[in-house]
């Protein structure tokens, strides 16, 4: 009887907190609806240097690139990672980050204004990351409900999270920490976020955009059962970044959930609990 009772209560207590989290992103949506009608609406204020048609170009290319690589992957044995595939993985990502960015500054395109990375501090970006995690936290678990439904219990784990529980050296521990910390979070939200959904934004509008930018994020990753928490997940970075205006509010949240998710493999008795 006790049991049942308590099982209800958290049931219920999680009801309480995925409204919380809806509602905060339902007021983030309707802020970036409204903000948005507003700047429309001016029309003395001069237009700063965007996307244009060369990087539509470079950004088809980069999609092209990501759906041959996810196409390819289905039916494909887990491939066991070793120490020299993790640092080719962090030279292939900084290569494409740097030539991207040298790119748009050949273009003369301001990435630091563009990006909005002057326009928070990062004790700011951090703290509103993480109110914004917490939020969608909720809706991850729920789409992790949806999946572990389909799926089972235990499949949504992707190969890097094996790599980790089974890896016998530091070194090797290490290097995944870097890359799951700071590579990633970084770099994907440059490719992701800035570049990617800021093309699609410019040509095609913000909805169509954020979801066509989570689903790709998503099916980047190749791994199926995670396919819908990523796609809530960058969705949630996607708002994130339009409403705050900076890319590094989004890397401070993927930061985070990146740090979460080792602390849990580190010390899987915290998950259990």
């Amino acid at each position: 009887m006790c049991a049942a009772a308590s099982s209800i209560a958290l049931e219920l207590l999680f009801v309480a907190f995925l409204a919380v989290g809806l509602s905060i992103y339902l007021a983030v949506v309707w802020q970036i609806s409204a903000r948005r009608s507003t700047t429309l609406a001016e029309t003395d204020a001069a237009p700063k240097k965007t996307f244009g048609l060369p990087e539509a170009g470079l950004a088809a290319v980069l999609i092209l690139f990501l759906m041959v690589n996810i196409v390819a992957s289905f039916g494909r044995s887990p491939i066991q990672m070793t120490n020299r595939d993790l640092v080719a993985n962090f030279l292939f990502t900084a290569f494409i980050v740097f030539f991207f960015a040298a790119f748009l500054k050949l273009r003369r395109i301001d990435v630091g204004s563009l990006g909005g990375f002057s326009k928070t501090s990062l004790k700011r970006a951090v703290s509103t990351g993480i109110i914004l995690l917490l939020a969608a936290t909720p809706l991850i678990m729920f789409a992790e409900v949806i999946t572990q439904s389909f799926f089972g219990g235990g499949s949504s784990r992707q190969e890097i999270v094996d790599l980790f529980n089974t890896s016998q050296t530091i070194r090797q521990r290490v290097m995944i920490i870097v890359l799951a910390v700071i590579v990633a979070p970084m770099s994907e939200e440059f490719i992701f976020r800035f570049f990617i959904y800021g093309v699609l934004r410019r040509y095609f509008g913000i909805v169509i955009g954020l979801v066509f930018n989570a689903a790709l994020f998503a099916a980047a990753h190749n791994h199926l059962p995670s396919a819908l928490p990523l796609f809530v997940l960058g969705g949630c970075f996607t708002l994130a970044y339009e409403w705050s205006g900076s890319i590094l509010v989004s890397m401070a949240m993927h930061t985070l959930f990146n740090s979460v998710q080792l602390i849990f493999l580190a010390f899987p008795n915290l998950s259990q609990q």
